[in-house]
């Protein structure tokens, strides 16, 4: 069976062809066979040549009976009631539907003309890529590609030339093209490339996100072309071409900015001065009524950002052009998208909200903010001396009269020596604490070791004071032993009876 192409594919052959494109170009652009673009130019031929002659066969292969009237039935196409004045008026003898079938056949060899759309001042610029001149480079030979952007109205263009056709390069290129103009126009009419365009649709086509949020920082919108469809965007066709055949034809550069730099002069100095054939009016006086009509630019160029996906480490960190910056606790482990430009970086969750902002660090630095630290892992230290003074406070007056003399007189070596004060809470009641804080302050002690030797004392004499059990004390079953014993032989001695005593 043999292959076959689509329609969209037959429509861009036909329409490359009548652009005056090479039958080699067409096949390597739509990547088809040569023999088959060569066959639809001798199909455009010959229906050139005879155009009001549609096939006179039926799809069975006879002969239609419409055929030697066609001339009749082409000028009552707009008139209607064909199939009656044919019978009518020349003896036709076939069907309605015979009439009406081949009035469809007819209509479908009747191509309309194309529609030449003029556009208003400030209203549409066209954008496209072609092939640049070679450049040199360290005894390398290279082809750069060619950008262009064309103001619909006036005819003026801006034209630079890139290496890479990416997103990046892309917008900017247009940016330097908007600040040559010194305004923004209200459309941008591109072709599918995919440094814009990530699924090419006529009707509802699927932007960059980065082109989406481009447009609006200029008060412009972006519409792509129909798909293989050049006719859609024919100023800017013809436009890279000129550059191609007039200014960069047999020419070699050593670098891309002195490419660049001869292109900026080629366009104030030829194309500005020319008059242009379709309008038959100068280029340079068009666009002085054109520049009025231009959207004003923004006050800064719009901020180009990279992005991707990141793991959140262990550490809560995330890993971003060779630096790390922390996340909130909640998402250790997982997936996050970041955005970062030349100066921020930011960083989304999965609905794609905001969950962290970092200015861009050096290579191997870490950027953590404060509320990013899980609360179990904030040290007394970091919190700073007056957090500390203020649990020491709530610990008593004695312990905060003493923390604050303690700081006034040891400074900031006095932090940590506060956190061990604090941590005496874990092992000594409240009172204790302050009764050895009053102490120390009074002899002037601001030392740890023997604060905590203090307070060792100071629980030692309330066990001794208060306790039930100690080594000193006898227990209560003793004392109710002895009182029991005692009692006992009280009231025998009182049964007992007494000796006499005699005189001598």
């Amino acid at each position: 069976m043999a292959n076959k192409i689509k329609m969209v594919k037959i429509q861009s052959i036909k329409t490359l062809l009548e652009l005056g494109w090479s039958q080699r170009r067409i096949a390597k652009e739509l990547l088809v066979n040569r023999e088959t673009v060569a066959r639809y130019a001798q199909m455009a031929s010959m229906a050139d040549s005879n155009p009001a002659i549609p096939p006179t066969g039926s799809p069975s292969g006879r002969a239609s009976l419409c055929a030697p009237l066609t001339d009749v039935i082409v000028s009552k196409l707009d008139a209607g009631c064909i199939w009656q004045d044919l019978a009518a008026e020349h003896g036709f003898t076939g069907g309605y539907d015979a009439v009406k079938h081949y009035v469809r056949r007819l209509g479908s060899r009747k191509e309309l003309p194309f529609r030449r759309m003029e556009c208003e001042p400030g209203h549409e610029a066209q954008i496209d890529f072609g092939s640049g001149a070679w450049v040199m480079e360290n005894g390398k030979r290279r082809r750069p590609h060619l950008f262009r952007i064309t103001l619909s109205n006036s005819r003026k263009s801006y034209s630079e030339v890139v290496w890479r056709q990416t997103t990046e390069c892309f917008i900017r290129a247009i940016e330097n093209a908007l600040r040559s103009f010194g305004g923004a126009p209200r459309t941008l009419v591109i072709d599918n490339l995919k440094a814009a365009v990530k699924n090419a649709d006529w009707f509802d086509p699927e932007l960059n996100p980065k082109v989406v949020e481009f447009a609006p920082h200029y008060g412009a919108v972006f519409l792509p072309t129909k798909p293989y469809t050049p006719r859609h965007k024919g100023k800017i066709e013809s436009g890279v071409k000129y550059v191609q055949n007039n200014a960069l034809k047999g020419r070699t550069f050593s670098s891309l900015a002195e490419q660049n730099r001869f292109l900026a002069d080629w366009e104030s100095s030829v194309t500005d001065t020319r008059i242009h054939g379709t309008t038959k009016k100068q280029v340079k006086a068009m666009f002085e009524v054109e520049s009025n009509a231009l959207l004003p630019l923004p006050a800064e160029p719009f901020p180009l950002y990279h992005e991707g996906k990141r793991r959140v480490h262990r550490d809560g960190h995330i890993e971003v052009a060779r630096s790390y910056y922390s996340v909130p606790p909640e998402y250790l482990g997982r997936d996050v998208w970041v955005r970062w430009d030349s100066r921020l970086v930011r960083v989304f969750n999965d609905r794609f909200e905001q969950i962290a902002l970092h200015s861009l660090g050096r290579p191997g630095r870490f950027s953590t903010a404060r509320e990013h630290i899980a609360a179990g892992k904030i040290s007394g230290v970091e919190r700073g001396a007056e957090y500390l003074l203020d649990k020491a406070t709530l610990i008593g007056e004695g312990s905060a009269m003493w923390a604050r003399a303690m700081l006034q007189s040891r400074g900031i070596a006095g932090v940590r020596v506060l956190q061990g004060f604090l941590s005496l809470t874990k092992r000594h009641p409240a009172e204790t604490i302050n009764r050895a804080g009053r102490t120390a302050l009074e002899a002037g002690c601001f030392h740890l070791k023997p604060l905590r030797r203090l307070c060792a004392v100071e629980s030692e004499q309330e066990q001794i004071e208060f306790a039930e059990e100690h080594e000193l004390i006898r227990p209560l079953s003793e004392y109710q032993q002895m009182l029991a014993t005692a009692t006992t032989n009280q009231q025998k001695e009182d049964h007992e009876p007494r000796p006499v005593e005699t005189i001598a």
